[in-house]
């Protein structure tokens, strides 16, 4: 058996701003210890004891275009630097995204068993997901459609469940998928002892996914296998045809599928539920982050540089500076070097509206960090005025910009540290540490690091009109 991780990388995940952004969702952050959940969730099954003869193979992840260099790079970080990677020309749901996931698990003419993962989830507990994880494979192998339930600890409203259904064997059938609760039919399930949360985990064979979606819904197959047949490589990047996945249904992987495999009027038995005790979230609002956090003595979980003062029952996380908190209760505060979260814990929901506020007047902080990062770096946007903007730009060793110009602004750069190699118009020169250049408005230009230490730079820029969007590109390697 060839056990295939599929990580699903889709999701914005703008109930934990302002740490995650439209365009850095929150399976890129670090929120429970040393790695971003999507490094966790891809080093997830590492030390997973395997049959003889089976395989744990790379992951395979399918992902959102624009975060393709973020993806690949926090996976580079963790010594997974050839990760295959399909990119979803836009958003379909999962049912498609797991559809390109089993073709292009195949394509090498294998079938493995897919063990389907958000990359936005946390587990605490690895040993007991393995463990898990190993009966759940050996269910899919056999053609079964395997879902893990979530042990449930609360009467959760903003979860669906999972109705245990008959035992056969030692297998547990899933019996219903029931949708997302109000609080008393949650308690009631909570206290009845047969249902488990829905956390969109499963184990499914790449064969039997393409069948049951062949069966279930015919045009999402159709669509997929059509996108899937006209697609190009790019290095690791794998892009299904732009027209024929724009025109393949939404749908997920529950409501296309295992809910109607599993349903109490058409039961078919082929869906099993592994049950899953790890310790896990999906990490949905700030809350989540307090209940599974390391609590002090006062119940606060304090992350970053924080003083604590007759506070209690209070997560606070810092990115940038010292935070003093004094008289604090049921209270969330999340620092970033541009925006300020302070909020009742209770009333945390309500992140969504004020995301929904700034996307309507136009802020850019829905959208982006002051910290932005690119292929070949980052930077960091430290001051800006009338006419004038000041970065921080940071270029990894052998990386370089593309050839570019600018119709509203000129640029002065400053090296801070390395050596830069700038093209100007029809000059090349080398640039050094406390050196700098200029670049006149309209010319030509290109910024390369051709030594081995990252080169970091102050630029300054100066202009009518300063916005990102003043770029034409002539050469990039990046295809951007």
């Amino acid at each position: 058996m060839i056990l295939q991780p599929v990580i699903l990388c889709g999701g914005s995940g703008s109930r934990l701003w302002p740490l995650s952004r439209e365009q850095y969702p929150k399976q890129l952050l670090k929120l429970t210890g040393e790695h971003t959940m999507l490094q966790a969730t891809a080093l997830r099954l590492n030390g997973m004891a395997l049959g003889a003869g089976d395989r744990l193979a790379t992951p395979l992840l399918v992902g959102n275009d624009e975060y393709r260099f973020l993806i690949a790079e926090q996976l580079r970080q963790v010594g997974i630097p050839h990760a295959p990677l399909v990119l979803e020309p836009c958003g379909r749901n999962t049912a498609p995204a797991l559809s390109l996931a089993a073709l292009a698990a195949q394509a090498g003419g294998e079938d493995p068993v897919m063990l389907v993962m958000p990359a936005d989830h946390v587990i605490l507990d690895e040993n007991a997901f393995r463990q898990a994880v190993a009966k759940a494979a050996q269910l899919a192998e056999t053609g079964k459609l395997v879902t893990f339930g979530i042990e449930p600890n609360a009467p959760e409203t903003g979860y669906g469940y999972i109705r245990l259904g008959e035992l056969e064997g030692d297998i547990r059938l899933v019996q219903q998928f029931v949708e997302k609760p109000d609080q008393a039919t949650a308690e009631q399930y909570l206290a009845s002892g047969q249902y488990l949360w829905n956390g969109g985990i499963f184990a499914i064979k790449a064969s039997t996914w393409l069948s049951k979606m062949e069966q279930c819904r015919p045009d999402i197959a159709a669509a997929c296998l059509k996108a899937f047949e006209g697609r190009q490589q790019d290095n690791d990047f794998l892009r299904p045809d732009k027209a024929a996945f724009a025109a393949c249904p939404s749908d997920s992987i529950d409501y296309a599928v295992m809910e109607r495999l599993a349903g109490l009027e058409r039961n078919t038995g082929e869906v099993a539920v592994v049950p899953l005790a790890a310790k896990w979230s999906d990490v949905g609002a700030w809350s989540a982050l307090w209940e599974i956090g390391a609590h002090d003595a006062d119940g606060n979980v304090l992350m970053g540089d924080v003083l604590a003062l007759d506070t209690s029952d209070t997560l606070v996380v810092g990115d940038s500076r010292l935070i003093a908190c004094i008289g604090l209760k049921d209270v969330v505060v999340v620092e970033t070097p541009d925006a300020l979260l302070v909020a009742d814990r209770k009333q945390i929901q309500k992140v969504k509206d004020i995301v929904g506020r700034l996307k309507a007047d136009s802020r850019t902080e829905f959208a982006a960090h002051r910290k932005v990062y690119r292929p070949w770096g980052y930077y960091d946007s430290i001051d800006a005025g009338p006419r004038f903007q000041v970065k921080r730009i940071v270029v990894n060793p052998g990386a370089s910009l593309s050839l570019q110009m600018h119709h509203h602004r000129a640029e002065h750069w400053i090296v801070v540290s390395g050596t830069a190699r700038v093209t100007r118009g029809e000059e090349s020169l080398l640039v050094s540490e406390n050196e700098s250049t200029y670049i006149p408005l309209g010319t030509l230009h290109r910024l390369e690091n051709p030594g081995k230490l990252p080169l970091e730079m102050i630029e300054v820029q100066s202009g009518s009109y300063l916005g990102e969007d003043d770029i034409v590109r002539f050469e990039d390697r990046y295809g951007r």
